[in-house]
């Protein structure tokens, strides 16, 4: 069986008029520090996570919706962007709904926006109705610039 560590003791406590500041700053320093500021594991360059699936999440955030000015990727159309391996990209995306004026050109679009991201070998759009597109999928940036927030 381990040995139990101690238990704490009101007499073991310091005392703040005892302690240095230099004592006090480095007991009271943020444990979170270090955590917050570490950089993400990179995930290469591939995957997910890894530098490719960023740069295609940047430039479909440059594709606008034309009947609300706000991007596509915040707007919550994009489901989700998948690199494979050989640097295949998959964007599953939505329209606002199926009579979209663009539903026609806008998968289009997103395609040759994500196929032409220096890196990727292809690129395939995947267009779902399911689960149906709703306002709760916009950003928190989003609702801000159409006045929802």
């Amino acid at each position: 069986m381990p040995e139990k560590p101690p238990r704490a003791r009101v007499e073991d406590a310091v005392d703040p008029d005892e302690e240095t500041a230099g004592e006090k700053l480095s007991r009271k320093r943020d444990y979170l520090d270090g955590f917050l500021k570490k950089k993400p594991e990179s995930a290469g360059e591939a995957g997910a996570g890894g530098e490719l699936q960023q740069a295609v999440v940047e430039a479909l955030k440059e594709i606008y919706d034309p009947e609300i000015p706000v991007n596509i990727y915040d707007l919550g159309l994009i489901y989700g962007v998948e690199v494979s391996e050989d640097k295949d990209v998959v964007v599953t995306m939505t329209l606002t709904t199926p009579h979209c004026p663009v539903a026609e050109s806008m998968p289009a679009e997103v395609e040759i926006r994500a196929g032409s991201v220096p890196g990727v070998r292809d690129a395939e759009v995947n267009l779902v109705w399911d689960p149906p597109w709703g306002p709760d999928k916009m950003t928190d940036e989003a609702r801000l610039e159409l006045g929802m927030l």
